[in-house]
């Protein structure tokens, strides 16, 4: 579904994504794990377009970066949703119309419509009793939860995920998983930046390394938590499990 080859990306000369080369297939669930600083969410918003890179292309369904125009990049955009590591929910508006947003802002269909969508998602992450709260009434695992649903009304072809579970409590956290879970579960393609090791075994079809800007090692959950083959690897693993 995409394929990155050979990209480099650096900020004020300082690389942070050094010869990456990988593909990430459709229907999968993708964890990126590392320390912070790797690059995992350069990547991320490289993929979504936030970012350019320095070289090397990333190619979506057969179109390469390289070649598309502007209306091509930003339809590429659209068939991706992202959920930040902050929850980024607008503070004077409900959850509805927080889900909302996206379909008041990049499409043409009638209010009926976006808020029937908006109700499809919102009930999916079984939020449908906190519709009309305001963010500020809601805990961070349900504000977590708006995002995912917001990300999701624009009925994306890949999620994207950067550390969603980040200062959460350990409830709050659950509660983010298993909407992940389902998602995985329903065959939705996903790529996770995350420091869940059990969500990665128990969910992933694959688990990447990055190690300073590098692609370390990628491989199934059962090979690359019980089978390392790099060295950095090894290390990375003795000092969080």
């Amino acid at each position: 579904m995409i394929e990155v080859n050979n990209i480099f990306k650096s900020f004020d000369k300082s690389e942070v994504l050094n010869q990456i080369n990988t593909v990430f297939h459709r229907g999968k669930t993708n964890l990126i794990i590392g320390q912070s600083g790797s690059g995992k969410t350069v990547l991320l918003k490289c993929l979504l377009g936030l970012y350019e890179v320095d070289s090397g292309e990333i190619i979506y369904d057969g179109l390469s970066s390289k070649k598309m125009n502007g209306d091509e990049r930003l339809d590429i955009s659209r068939q991706m949703g992202m959920v930040f590591q902050g929850s980024a929910l607008f503070d004077s508006m409900s959850v509805l119309e927080n889900v909302r947003f996206p379909l008041d802002m990049l499409t043409k269909i009638n209010e009926s419509e976006k808020n029937s969508r908006a109700m499809k998602f919102i009930e999916r992450v079984n939020l449908k009793d906190a519709v009309n709260k305001l963010p500020s009434e809601l805990s961070g695992g349900m504000q977590k939860r708006v995002a995912i649903a917001r990300a999701l009304a624009m009925e994306p072809k890949i999620m994207l995920f950067d550390e969603p579970t980040s200062a959460l409590d350990p409830e709050m956290i659950k509660e983010v998983l298993d909407v992940m879970k389902e998602l995985a579960k329903s065959g939705m393609t996903m790529i996770v930046v995350t420091h869940e090791m059990g969500f990665a075994k128990e969910v992933a079809d694959r688990v990447m390394l990055f190690d300073d800007g590098m692609l370390v090692e990628e491989n199934t959950p059962e090979e690359f938590f019980n089978n390392p083959k790099s060295d950095r690897t090894k290390l990375f693993l003795s000092q969080i499990l």
